[in-house]
């Protein structure tokens, strides 16, 4: 593999998987229980129990895509958290005015990074990978 492959898919793993576990970190755990008063004013359903499970997937999948360790299964893990996140928070179809507009922009944001994951998903974590290395010893 080729110097630049290597390089660029260790730092795009990085990139996308940089703001699940900033959210995960900077956000959902230190602010706990303002967020799963947010989420049950959003109607998801034991809004702390969903929180903590949010937050597992949030750090494993993140985690795992950084390191390129089962990086398939950490995608399927953003990718779910990411749609049900997605489906409950930015449903721009429900509003109307500049709302709808804001919201709009984060569901295609959303949407843009699941492309992301799903590209991971189809295709790998790359050469500079835990699951490589795991690969090649077998």
């Amino acid at each position: 593999m080729n110097l630049f492959q290597g390089l660029f898919a260790l730092l795009g793993r990085i990139l996308l998987a940089g703001i699940f576990l900033m959210s995960a970190l900077g956000n959902k755990i230190p602010k706990f229980n303002e967020v799963a008063g947010y989420m049950a004013s959003a109607g998801v359903p034991q809004p702390k129990l969903a929180l903590v499970g949010a937050i597992v997937f949030l750090l494993l999948g993140s985690l795992s895509l950084i390191l390129g360790y089962y990086a398939r299964f950490g995608s399927v893990l953003l990718i779910i958290f990411l749609i049900l996140a997605t489906a409950y928070f930015h449903a721009f179809w429900k509003l109307t005015g500049s709302e709808a507009e804001l919201q709009m922009l984060q569901f295609m944001k959303n949407s843009s990074i699941l492309g992301g994951l799903v590209f991971v998903l189809g295709m790998g974590s790359g050469p500079w990978s835990l699951d490589r290395i795991q690969w090649r010893k077998k």
